[in-house]
């Protein structure tokens, strides 16, 4: 039997891409899960395509806590913070792109966080799954307003994790590089450049959280060479940067 069986888990952002996979992949290991996306048609169609494992609660993922409780009947087991804004632009972006993906990549964690932990730590037990990003961990050309927040979503679930994990929070950080998703179309000519050459389908990302969930890790990374450039940018960040900078005069001379 499934680890997962009977669980009750809610994936934000879940009408298509990684969100979609992830709420397939609960599904088939016999959890009952709320498929959740700013869209009701796609969440609606999604759901459809799961079956009778799945609830469509569309709305908002900043705000979707207690619905989707309701929902699954009055406790959430795991929760996929899915949801996520892929915002271009550079320093000069507008005010209200640096707002936008600030509210939907870091605040909606921490305002599903808010609503989950006290049950959470009631009872010793709940799992936060936090889709951040490579960017994240690195950075991505071309995006500023995306690179620098899911740096702050990651830190938040490095920091739920390490505030929580004795007392029966377990917290993953999923951070892949290129997704054969909308959001890698969206892209456009960088992730053309950065993304698109090693992209994985949304299918590769569900199993490795699956098996990073099973091993207990926190960081989990569908592209494992992501380790190395971790790495890199640790321990060397002036070369780090510097082949950074000559990737971004590539794509500025495309």
């Amino acid at each position: 039997m499934s680890a997962y069986q009977d669980q009750r888990v809610v994936v934000t952002g879940a009408g298509g891409g990684i969100g979609a996979a992830l709420a397939h992949r609960f599904a088939a290991e016999g959890a009952t899960v709320v498929v959740n996306d700013l869209d009701p048609a796609r969440a609606a169609a999604v759901a459809a395509a799961i079956g009778a494992r799945a609830i469509p609660v569309p709305g908002d993922a900043s705000a979707i806590v207690a619905e989707a409780r309701e929902a699954l009947g009055g406790t959430v087991d795991v929760y996929c913070a899915n949801a996520g804004l892929a915002s271009g632009g550079d320093a000069f972006a507008d005010e209200a792109v640096w707002e936008a993906a600030w509210d939907t990549n870091v605040m909606a964690h921490v305002r599903a966080a808010r609503a989950l932990l006290p049950d959470w730590l009631e009872r010793e037990s709940g799992r936060f799954v936090s889709t951040v990003s490579a960017a994240g961990l690195l950075t991505m050309i071309g995006a500023a307003p995306y690179s620098v927040t899911k740096h702050g979503a990651y830190a938040f679930a490095e920091w739920l994790s390490l505030t929580y994990r004795h007392r029966g929070v377990q917290v993953h950080a999923i951070c892949p590089q290129g997704v054969r998703t909308d959001m890698l179309t969206a892209a456009g000519s960088a992730g053309e450049l950065v993304l698109a050459p090693t992209a994985i389908e949304p299918e590769a990302v569900a199993d490795a959280l699956f098996d990073g969930m099973e091993k207990g890790r926190f960081l989990i990374l569908p592209h494992p060479e992501v380790a190395d450039f971790y790495a890199a940018r640790a321990t060397e960040p002036d070369r780090w940067l510097s082949g950074m900078n000559h990737l971004q005069q590539k794509w500025e001379t495309r």
